[in-house]
């Protein structure tokens, strides 16, 4: 990463967290990158903030007190992050994919982290839940990941065993089309030359080495391919009823059907398939979650935290 990117990334992450605006003054001393006289910081932040808006991230202007002239500051609304990828093709969202798995075990650890711990020690206080979207959590990608992005970008076969709902295995080759993160697991879809026809395919239950053909350039993907689509018809699908505390579990808002306002909390419909994947994701957001029903995600959850309190006893 780019010293620049690393900055942009610090800049991004503390004002996405901070829960308050922050002055000039202060984004200097806590975020790495900005160096110089400070004229020179000057343009270095006015540059950034341009970068910014052209992805579509919208920085917030506003002052302490709104009696008062103060000075100016800044922040980012968490529901107003968002970022503009304009037209994609399906091997970029195949890149992207890949790259927001690499992100989740990067950027947060030592990156958001070090600007956060910034902020705590000259007083202002952030919150690292507060950040959206920024790094997705999923279930940890095989190797074979990289061969099925590679697959798409070169449009090559593929050839591998795989495992039916059934526990059958069958040897399959397919033209992959698109690859896709959703639950946690990582599924990609194409044409299935034997049977002519398009399926879908869970990254986990792929038995072994998946070999890529030698051929390149051996099919076309179809415009305005939509692996969701095929994952919706071939994925049964649950819809929970979850509680979330305001200002909270954006990771899960984001994938809400509808959000109702209770006061201090939201009540949000979401749709899951895998269950355990789901209870994860859940638990992540501790106590600013609050299962509704289905009775039987309910129980679930309340017989992990019970194991937990058994596991690691009651402090």
């Amino acid at each position: 990463m780019s010293r620049k990117s690393e900055r942009l990334v610090n800049l991004t992450i503390a004002l996405l967290a901070t829960r308050r605006y922050l002055t000039k003054n202060e984004i200097f001393r806590t975020i790495e990158g900005y160096e110089g006289n400070d004229e020179s910081k000057e343009r270095m932040f006015e540059r950034d903030k341009d970068d910014l808006r052209s992805l579509g991230i919208e920085i917030e202007v506003g002052g302490f007190d709104p009696i008062f002239n103060d000075e100016a500051g800044y922040r980012i609304k968490p529901e107003n992050y968002a970022l503009d990828l304009g037209e994609i093709s399906g091997s970029d969202i195949a890149l992207l994919s890949l790259a927001a798995s690499a992100w989740n075990g990067q950027a947060l650890n030592a990156i958001a982290h070090s600007a956060l711990l910034k902020l705590k020690s000259i007083g202002i206080d952030s919150d690292i839940d507060s950040i959206p979207t920024l790094a997705p959590r999923m279930a940890s990608a095989s190797s074979e990941l990289v061969n099925v992005v590679e697959a798409i970008t070169t449009k090559s076969a593929i050839t591998f065993e795989y495992m039916a709902q059934d526990l059958s295995q069958q040897k399959r080759t397919i033209h992959p089309y698109a690859l896709a993160s959703r639950d946690g697991h990582w599924y990609f879809a194409g044409l299935d030359v034997d049977k002519n026809a398009i399926r879908t395919f869970r990254l986990d239950r792929v038995q072994g080495e998946i070999v890529l053909g030698k051929k390149m350039d051996v099919f076309v993907i179809p415009t305005g391919f939509d692996l969701f689509s095929h994952l919706d018809e071939t994925v049964s699908q649950k819809i929970a009823t979850v509680d979330v505390r305001k200002d909270k579990a954006f990771a899960l808002r984001k994938q809400a059907l509808s959000i109702i306002d209770k006061g201090e909390w939201d009540q949000i419909s979401i749709k899951y398939s895998d269950q355990t994947t789901f209870l994860d994701s859940l638990l992540w957001h501790l106590d600013d979650v609050l299962v509704i029903e289905p009775l039987e995600l309910r129980d679930s959850i309340i017989d992990v935290l019970r194991t937990m309190v058994v596991v690691h006893g009651k402090k």
